[in-house]
């Protein structure tokens, strides 16, 4: 496991103590991160919502500086499953 996908598990996991559904962040070139009722851990699962982006997009998610609709809406992330459930991480990680 890269050290990226290390330190994404480990600021995910102190944002989000359980999640309602199954939900996968995709780091192009880097890897997959799985969450779900168990917590975060890296997986590339079945989700029902993926969510891909560049490492520079998802470490601003992460730390505030990116804006996720506006991520979105630029195409710099990319939301393939269920929008409800894109909505629900985004309101855990706020």
């Amino acid at each position: 496991m890269s050290s990226v996908i290390e330190g994404a598990i480990k600021a995910l996991a102190a944002r989000i103590s359980s999640f309602d559904g199954t939900a996968k962040f995709v780091i192009d070139g880097v890897g997959a991160i799985m969450i779900d009722e168990n917590g975060v851990r890296a997986g590339d699962d079945e989700a029902e919502v993926t969510l891909t982006a560049s490492r520079d997009t998802f470490e601003g998610l992460l730390n505030g500086e990116t804006n996720p609709t506006m991520a979105y809406m630029t195409g710099k992330l990319k939301i393939d499953g269920s929008l409800p459930t894109a909505m629900k991480l985004g309101s855990a990680l706020s």
